[in-house]
């Protein structure tokens, strides 16, 4: 007997952790239409919780938000055995060289500069899953 499954059964999940309404829209848009399951945080201690609570296979983070800003978002993730192998990118504005070695000597897996393209924002969160 062939036993089916939805395809919801297979989705992998996504935290977005974005205070911008419109950026975080587009990304979920783009991350739905590529048959990821979307978690959603408007910041940095809401997106705790919901890593912590609903274990995410991936999250994309913005560094600069109110409450609790992208990098203390990421050490309070590698802090803790249940999230500290959750790949983690950071989609920001920060273009600076410093700002991009911070955040990759911090544990980030990734770091996408805003604006970015939908392709990018797929190849970085799919290389964790091939």
């Amino acid at each position: 007997m062939l036993l089916e499954r939805s395809q919801s059964t297979f989705m992998k999940t996504v935290l977005i952790i974005e205070d911008n309404q419109d950026i975080r829209e587009n990304t979920i848009e783009i991350l739905e239409m590529a048959n990821f399951k979307v978690l959603i945080a408007e910041n940095g201690r809401d997106g705790l919780e919901i890593a912590f609570n609903d274990a995410p296979d991936v999250i994309i983070c913005d560094i600069m938000m109110p409450q609790m800003d992208g990098y203390d978002v990421l050490q309070q993730l590698k802090g803790h055995s249940s999230t500290e192998n959750i790949p983690f990118i950071y989609l920001t504005a920060r273009t600076e060289k410093a700002e991009i070695e911070r955040a990759m000597a911090m544990g980030a897996d990734a770091y996408i500069c805003k604006p970015f393209e939908i392709n990018e924002l797929l190849d970085e969160v799919n290389r964790f899953f091939d």
